[in-house]
């Protein structure tokens, strides 16, 4: 098959590391790629939100199977585009995209169908979303209802922040039209993890748990970002919470899906607050997570090519994955700055040296080559990632390798899995 892979960055690096081990696999393109996927596959420089531009480019290179990354050209409509042209594609219509799109779309959804979640309201009107957060007090999360990119999202620990924020949103425009609609919903204690199920429309298969770490700096402190890093298998996604997050969070949301005739084919990504009740959704996304599709596919024994077709063809029912029992960890080097302003164009060396760390892998999110020269080219630019045994013998690998890495100019959380380590006897 003649594959292609939209997107630029470190999960599109994972899917395309993944991808190109396949048998089933003649060609692989990515558009636009980066430095690091140019390694594993053609890159072509058409943006991943250009939906007409990735269509042109699938035909005119008779592309068998796009696999759509990033969630704003599914929620553009990306695959139906490519639907509409007779080429197949991994990723969800933009109807049913908006799961993403749109988290009110989903909260709604979750109150219609009696799937858990956080108690919640919908908000364009300032004063009464103030007369809300007032109403019922701190910590309380605000969040803008469309794409932000990972940052629409504010925890805010008294009410005087959660205020500032809305006032951002709806009337200082800080996200445009994403933040012109907001929701507010109550602060869910517990433990964070995500939950990745593939899905057909009508069966669903979970793939192994992983934990993010959404802060920017070290001890959850500082702002929420994209994410800083993951690790997998996370010890609070055990087999029974799994069983429990499929049973009454992910299949519930594909039946439902179903029912209200906008059928969810792709991956669902559910993001999970474990409390002393059970798992509930805090947010779903439509596409692979970045960073955990970093450790996910370290870990993957099986194709995944045949996986991802039978998303698009209603084939899961009969298809099983198979998994290392090794831990994977990944850790996010970003540029200074981030995720608040960056530079731009300052030299990475040592990559090859920390290449060559045993059982590393270094992903490239954030990249683009200048001749022989790597250069950082995003926010988040580096994916450090390494498997072990053990999480704790996955993390000193990883971070080795972080240390051969010479980019004055780029920072790293130093905790990244502190979790499961605090975990261990």
């Amino acid at each position: 098959m003649r594959i292609l892979v939209t997107g630029g960055g470190g999960r599109e690096h994972a899917l395309c590391w993944a991808i190109s081990a396949s048998p089933l696999c003649t060609k692989l393109l990515c558009a636009p790629g980066n430095a690091g996927i140019a390694q594993v596959a053609q890159c072509i420089d058409v943006p991943a939100e250009d939906v007409e531009g990735q269509v042109a480019l699938a035909l005119a290179e008779k592309i068998d199977f796009v696999v759509i990354g990033p969630e704003t050209p599914l929620v553009a409509g990306l695959a139906d585009r490519l639907a509409k042209v007779g080429i197949k594609a991994f990723g969800p219509s933009m109807e049913a995209a908006q799961l993403e799109g749109s988290k009110g779309f989903t909260k709604d959804l979750c109150r219609r169908y009696q799937i858990p979640t956080g108690a919640y309201e919908r908000f364009t009107d300032l004063d009464k979303a103030i007369a809300y957060i007032e109403a019922n007090g701190a910590p309380i999360v605000v969040k803008a209802d469309g794409l932000a990119a990972g940052k629409g999202v504010v925890v805010a620990e008294t009410v005087e922040q959660a205020e500032s924020a809305v006032r951002d949103m709806l009337a200082g425009n800080r996200f445009g039209a994403a933040g012109a609609s907001v929701v507010i919903e109550e602060f869910l204690d517990g433990e964070e993890a995500s939950l990745f199920a593939l899905t057909d429309g009508e069966h669903a298969l979970a793939l192994a748990g992983a934990q993010d770490h959404k802060r920017a700096f070290d001890g959850d402190k500082g702002p929420n970002t994209g994410g800083m890093g993951a690790y997998s298998p996370a010890p609070i996604l055990d087999a029974a919470m799994v069983e429990r997050a499929m049973n009454e969070i992910v299949l519930p949301t594909v039946r439902a899906m179903k029912a209200d005739g906008i059928p969810f084919k792709g991956v669902l990504y559910a993001g999970l607050m474990i409390g002393k009740n059970g798992p509930k959704l805090i947010e779903y996304n439509c596409r692979f997570g970045d960073p955990e599709t970093q450790v996910l596919m370290m870990r993957l024994k099986s194709d995944i090519v045949p996986a991802l077709i039978a998303c698009a063809d209603g084939g899961l029912k009969h298809l099983d994955l198979r998994w290392s029992n090794d831990a994977a960890l990944t850790v996010v080097m970003a540029a200074n700055g981030y995720p608040d302003a960056y530079k731009k164009g300052t030299e990475i060396r040592g990559l090859e040296a920390a290449g060559k760390v045993e059982g590393v892998q270094v992903f490239h999110a954030g990249t683009k080559a200048d001749g022989p020269r790597i250069l950082a080219n995003g926010g988040r630019v580096l994916n450090v990632t390494a498997t072990a045994p053990t999480v704790e013998e996955a993390r000193a690998r990883a971070y080795k390798a972080v240390d051969l890495i010479d980019w004055p100019e780029g920072f790293c959380r130093r905790d990244i899995a502190w979790r499961a380590v605090a975990r261990r006897p």
